[in-house]
């Protein structure tokens, strides 16, 4: 490995040590490259620039973030959480269960996990109080039902991943819907266990009208991802295309059927977005740049050499993914640990003979458990911020839930077909 390579490593490593935001630190990392390799120009890294973002299936990054906005705050929250009080809310500690399953069917419109713990949160924290659950375990409820904002389609975190690895994105955004239920049943499983054991309260029997009723108030909300992933399936629309129609249907749903926004509140939610959308795809681009280097410098090859060397098979390899990326979630933000080992790692899960749709499913997967892990978790700080609640007492909560949680990032890498058989199926 060549000078130029070890400085691309070392001073990313250096940079956000000393606290440089993520988008600088990839940049800085790659101009010294630069500087340091002959054979390079920055002639050269403007071409990969403009190549890599010159990507028809980056334009599903704004444009799910756009139907997230919209939707999200067009009253779809407390919908789809009278909704899920309708299915579960009966069961022992009910309301614990409508939190992690109104995050589900939440996640499956906005595509952020912290942007589903916020609405969810903002609405369950309190009810949970109200009926006698304690603060830190109600706190905890939350954020860890919005990690499943990331894994569910449509997850903007799936296309970024999709888009720096070159995995088929309309695969892997298939790919999340098993995992995704599977996971929230074990977390309801877990939930239901803790409320019968602390005899925590449940709501009124089951209510057929009651279900009736909130299913037509929600049916709305609940038809989106069901276009969007027919859509793909049946060959109508692409995922980005996808992306659009999300957009437009959650306009129409928004202004016309539910009417709790307006033209004037669509324009602040466009501004806000392209906010956003801006600050995201700055870091994309900088973070393809650095993959590109990573490639060039045959840094993955070097990596899988050394791996094969001490790893025995791909069990062996998923053990240590497993626990790198548990660690890693405890201390980096998602979007660096996807845009930093996602092009590194997804070759040497090809080398031991991993699926690439398994590998990214699963990969994602642990990077959103990241998000309720200690000390650093995004979701875990905003369950913290409308709770009021110190995030020591909510961490001990967390715990056994990200305990279910890796044992459902075992489960799926032990059994490929829970994330391999709906884009198999597809096509």
């Amino acid at each position: 490995m060549n000078t130029a390579a070890i400085a691309l490593i070392v001073v990313l490593i250096i940079a956000m040590a000393c606290g440089l935001e993520i988008t600088w630190a990839l940049g800085f990392a790659c101009v010294v490259a630069v500087l340091l390799d002959p054979k390079l120009t920055f002639v050269v890294i403007a071409q990969r620039i403009f190549t890599n973002s010159n990507s028809f299936s980056m334009l599903a990054i704004p444009a799910f973030m756009l139907a997230g906005d919209i939707m999200s705050k067009g009253g779809l929250s407390k919908r789809l959480v009278a909704f899920a009080d309708s299915l579960v809310g009966w069961i022992s500690g009910g309301i614990s269960l409508v939190s992690i399953v109104a995050c589900t069917f939440f996640a499956a419109i906005s595509g952020s996990s912290v942007a589903t713990t916020a609405a969810i949160g903002g609405l369950m924290y309190p009810e949970m109080v109200d009926r006698g659950y304690p603060k830190e375990y109600a706190a905890a409820v939350q954020a860890i039902g919005g990690t499943l904002g990331i894994v569910i389609p449509p997850s903007i975190v799936l296309v970024i991943y999709g888009n720096i690895t070159g995995t088929d994105v309309g695969a892997l955004l298939m790919a999340g819907v098993i995992p995704g239920i599977v996971c929230c049943v074990f977390l309801c499983i877990y939930a239901y266990l803790k409320a019968k054991k602390c005899n925590f309260p449940k709501s009124d029997k089951f209510s057929f009208k009651r279900f009736l009723v909130s299913f037509k108030d929600a049916v709305w909300a609940l038809i989106m991802p069901i276009i969007i992933l027919g859509g793909i399936y049946a060959g109508i629309f692409t995922p980005t295309e996808s992306a659009v129609v999300a957009v437009v249907y959650g306009m129409i749903v928004c202004l016309a059927i539910y009417r709790e926004i307006t033209l004037k509140s669509i324009w602040s939610i466009i501004e806000s977005t392209a906010t956003g959308t801006a600050n995201l795809m700055i870091l994309v681009v900088t973070a393809q740049m650095f993959g590109w280097l990573i490639s060039y410098y045959q840094i993955p090859q070097a990596v899988t050499e050394f791996m094969l060397s001490f790893v025995s098979g791909k069990y062996m390899f998923w053990a240590i993914i497993i626990i790198l990326l548990t660690i890693c979630g405890m201390f980096l933000e998602v979007g660096a640990t996807n845009l930093i080992l996602g092009p590194i790692l997804a070759p040497i899960a090809a080398a031991f003979g991993i699926d690439p749709i398994q590998f990214g499913l699963v990969f994602v997967f642990l990077l959103a458990m990241g998000q309720a892990t200690p000390p650093f978790g995004t979701c875990m700080f905003v369950s913290c911020g409308i709770s009021k609640q110190p995030v020591g007492k909510v961490s001990k909560e967390l715990v056994p839930f990200v305990g279910v949680e890796i044992f459902c990032g075992i489960l799926f890498a032990l059994i490929p077909a829970l994330s391999t058989w709906l884009p198999s199926v597809i096509g």
